[in-house]
């Protein structure tokens, strides 16, 4: 097997921590890529406006003519040392993330904390009047705010979970997590303010899915629906297994009436667990079940 192969494997087989992993490193190479060919050609002043075409832009009117850019720029980084403490938060509170959350739930809360980062970097440098000198021509990128997103969830529903910090020791991720948030949105707020500000964006997506998950409101729910719907398209095989399944409960009442009363009863013992430990007893396998059951009633 070539070394393509062994990475589209791997791709395939990954969950979502890592293709979000494979997809900021592979749109990094593709960027270098370009960027090289751009200057062995003498043409590297083309190479600005080829990010325009992959970034958020602040100007509205671009943006609505690259309407993709709201997604494109939270994998694009152009700098190795941006890319690399991006992913390198991502895989470790990512890791953390799927044992609480599960792994739907961080590519929901990545997605939107980028989407949420980007649009409200966006309001704010159309609002007031201290971008108005660069309004029409500033740009953002990176995965800083989608990062930011699945930090701040982890440390809001678990926030008296610890990591070890090398030379340091165990520490709460709440900790963690509030200094990383001072130091990259906070400090010196003149400087990168569209980052800063897309920063806010995603901890704030972050804190209010980990707040109401924890209540026992899962708000990203329709979102996924729609992610879920989105990757059928690819997954041509999927539809037609659906379609029999169905069949064959209304072909078979029986079984249909069985497979109800065996779903039944492990929703009461859920239940039964909220009842004598609560809603935070639940393990993210029990939490999804329940969600997933709740919606078919």
């Amino acid at each position: 097997m070539s070394i393509i192969d062994e990475i589209k494997a791997s791709f395939r087989q990954g969950n979502a921590l890592h293709k979000l992993i494979y997809l900021n490193i592979g749109l990094f190479l593709a960027v270098q890529i370009v960027r090289i060919i751009l200057f062995l050609s003498n043409s590297y002043e083309r190479f600005d406006g080829f990010l325009d075409y992959l970034a958020i832009p602040s100007n509205l009117d671009v943006l609505a003519r690259r309407p993709w850019t709201v997604v494109t720029y939270m994998f694009l980084h152009v700098d190795f040392l941006h890319v690399l403490f991006n992913l390198l938060w991502l895989y470790w509170f990512g890791q953390v993330f799927i044992q609480e959350l599960g792994l739907k739930k961080l590519l929901s809360t990545y997605l939107l904390g980028g989407l949420v980062g980007g649009l409200l970097y966006v309001v704010f440098y159309n609002l007031f009047p201290v971008f108005d000198p660069v309004v029409e021509t500033s740009i953002a990128l990176g995965a800083s705010a989608s990062v930011m997103a699945v930090v701040v969830a982890v440390a809001t529903f678990q926030p008296d979970r610890r990591m070890h910090l090398v030379l340091i020791g165990p520490v709460k991720i709440v900790y963690i997590a509030l200094v990383m948030f001072i130091l990259t949105s906070m400090v010196d707020f003149s400087v990168n303010s569209g980052g800063k500000i897309a920063h806010i964006g995603g901890a704030l997506t972050g804190f209010l899915i980990a707040y109401y998950y924890r209540r026992g409101k899962d708000i990203t729910r329709g979102f996924d629906r729609m992610m879920d719907g989105i990757a059928s398209w690819f997954k041509p095989g999927k539809q037609k297994q659906k379609m029999k399944v169905t069949y064959r409960r209304t072909a078979n009442e029986y079984e249909y009436k069985k497979e109800k009363a065996e779903e039944q009863q492990q929703i009461d013992e859920i239940l039964d667990k909220i009842s004598k430990g609560g809603y935070d007893s639940l393990t993210p396998k029990e939490k999804e079940t329940l969600f997933k059951m709740s919606g078919r009633k």
